[in-house]
């Protein structure tokens, strides 16, 4: 058996072992029981396949090998189906075993992935501390006293505990957010609709949507990618309407500071050294009044809502309520209490939340809140199940009602030890700007991956260019810093080598900016459709000076994730969109030098 007990799970570095011949996915399945095996008594699992059956697959894997997912071992939330395995739903009086996959899992496993199993969760979805489930409670990895965040605990504890990928969570009201807050991980919300709940048990079915756990942010776009698609058997499904890579814009919106007093003191300061880092990489930052989000939060589980819990599984909990967790079952049944009346005021004034929301959404393009404001320990939880519980979703709840997609963000550790996460919010079907915002400041933030002490991988360009040290970042740049232009000596002062020419992806558009002293072109994501292959040059920026060299980078240039024409990432230089109205399109001279020799 190969030792890869040193070999972290993420998507890339598991399809670099595969392509290499390195390793298999036989060999990496070994690995993952051994790990499993070697774990301290953990509720994570409510269905494991067995070691022998997870190996037979890996051997028998059909999936092409360059299928995005092939090789790459998963876990499923238990209220979501995978065939011929029950569904719990974490209550065994509920489970049924259904016939046919959730169709994410079906898109998942048709790309090569890997089921390892079932996991635990807070019962029928209803919680977000981990700790609600007749399977046993789920233990934050980095201290077994404190929750580890739910509904979906299980799904996050499998990916922090470097035992899978990624995991499949479900979130309605921060159930995809929350625990990876607790477990040091990615937890990418979609926008309702664009990942199909068909076969998933609903919780608030108008409300509900399926989560991705990872260990990055790659490894999020990765899988958000293979699962989302119009599901016409599912009458909740939306298409995804395709954006730019980039964000077309950088202003990101903080509450002021009398919002975050619900934050205890360490998340606090926390939160603003995130703000810093996302300062450091050229975003614009801008104080909001969070005041509608906060208050609409509210009304997720303080109004009628909770009937809509009801309609799922109320008729159930009513006839087996011996059989169901006591929080749990008083919380849905509580739902029985709210009459249409109610129902139509609390859209009436959901509607009007909305509106003040829009207000905001004027000056911003991004909202960056705390994931959590606190953590709890698992005794505190236990005293005051009811209220603890909804402090958790003062930062998340909002969510889904007014059709945010949202991706949580390591932020760091408090001094004890404990994690901290941030969370960016952004309108319906903005995944791909919050993705590369997210990529960004992880890559500068390095966090461990979850709670395997295994470092954040380098963009896959910095890990596979020999010339790179290990402590510098890669970096394209495409105009006025070029060798010899105006602004190669920023590069050159700080220590930065050359590393190499290339050309980008053809994904990209270059165009000469108005009015910029010294001249400079900018970088435009813009897809496969209308892209072309522009040339530049990675330099190596020793990583002690990296923050210095962006904070000199101003608007409309920012530094973001620029994909090479050999399958490279690098940081780099883009342009925002809003820049574009006075430009001029130079993409057919291939580069900026090649524009200037022209003239």
């Amino acid at each position: 058996m190969k030792d890869l007990s040193a070999v972290p799970l993420d998507v890339a570095t598991l399809q670099t072992g595969y392509r290499s011949n390195a390793f298999a996915p036989v060999d990496v399945i070994r690995e993952i029981y051994r790990r499993i095996r070697a774990l301290p008594k953990n509720a994570i699992w409510i269905c494991l396949r067995s070691e022998d059956e997870a190996v037979e697959a890996a051997a028998a894997l059909v999936a092409p090998k360059n299928a995005s997912l092939f090789g790459i071992p998963f876990a499923v939330k238990d209220n979501i189906d995978v065939a011929g395995l029950p569904t719990t739903a974490g209550c065994p009086a509920f489970a049924y075993r259904p016939q046919d996959n959730a169709s994410v899992v079906q898109q998942i496993l048709e790309q090569g992935g890997l089921l390892i199993g079932k996991t635990n969760l807070d019962q029928f979805a209803t919680g977000l501390v981990g700790v609600r489930s007749p399977y046993g409670v789920c233990l934050n990895l980095f201290d077994s006293a404190y929750v580890s965040g739910g509904s979906s605990s299980g799904s996050a504890l499998a990916v922090a505990a470097g035992l899978v990928s990624f995991a499949l969570g479900t979130d309605t009201a921060g159930s995809g957010r929350v625990p990876a807050a607790f477990g040091n991980i990615i937890g990418l919300k979609p926008t309702k609709g664009v990942l199909s709940t068909r076969g998933v048990v609903p919780a608030c079915r108008s409300l509900d949507c399926v989560s991705i756990f990872s260990l990055t942010a790659a490894d999020a776009e990765t899988v958000f990618y293979a699962t989302a698609g119009y599901d016409r058997q599912d009458p909740y499904s939306r298409e995804h309407r395709s954006q730019l890579a980039s964000p077309k814009k950088c202003r990101i919106g903080v509450p002021k500071d009398q919002q975050l007093d619900e934050a205890e003191a360490g998340y606090r300061a926390l939160f603003a050294e995130a703000v810093s880092r996302f300062e450091s990489l050229g975003y614009s930052l801008t104080t909001i009044d969070a005041a509608p989000f906060l208050e609409t939060a509210k009304l997720l589980y303080g109004g009628p809502w909770v009937a809509e819990r009801f309609a799922a599984v109320g008729k159930f909990i009513k006839e087996h309520a011996d059989s169901v967790h006591p929080v749990v079952r008083d919380i849905i049944l509580g739902g029985e209490q709210y009459s249409a009346i109610d129902a139509f005021e609390a859209q009436y004034r959901l509607e009007t939340l909305k509106k003040k929301t829009e207000a905001v959404w004027s000056s911003i393009d991004v909202l960056l809140l705390p994931t959590v404001p606190n953590i709890y320990q698992i005794k505190e939880i236990e005293q005051d199940p009811i209220s603890l519980n909804s402090r958790l979703g003062i930062f998340t709840n909002f969510t889904n009602l007014l059709d945010l997609a949202a991706i949580a963000l390591p932020g760091g550790f408090r001094t004890d030890g404990l994690p901290f996460g941030i969370t960016l919010f952004a309108p319906a079907f903005s995944e791909p700007g919050l993705l590369s915002i997210a990529s960004s400041y992880l890559e500068l933030l390095r966090p461990p991956l979850g709670a395997t002490k295994m470092s954040y991988p380098l963009a896959d360009g910095e890990k596979r260019t020999e010339r790179s040290a290990p402590d510098t970042i890669l970096t394209a740049v495409v105009g006025a810093h070029l060798t010899g232009e105006p602004l190669n000596y920023q590069l050159t002062e700080l220590g930065s080598q050359f590393v190499r020419s290339a050309k980008t992806a053809p994904l990209y558009r270059l165009f000469a900016l108005s009015a910029t002293e010294p001249a400079k072109p900018g970088l435009v994501r813009v897809g496969p459709e209308r892209g072309a292959a522009i040339d530049l040059e990675v330099w190596a920026i020793p990583g002690r000076e990296f923050g210095k060299f962006i904070r000199k980078v101003s608007t409309p240039l920012m530094i973001g994730t620029v994909h090479l024409d050999d399958d490279q990432q690098v940081k780099g230089f883009l342009c925002e969109e809003i820049a574009l109205s006075n430009a001029t399109d130079i993409s057919e001279f291939g580069g900026w030098k090649s524009y200037l020799r022209s003239g």
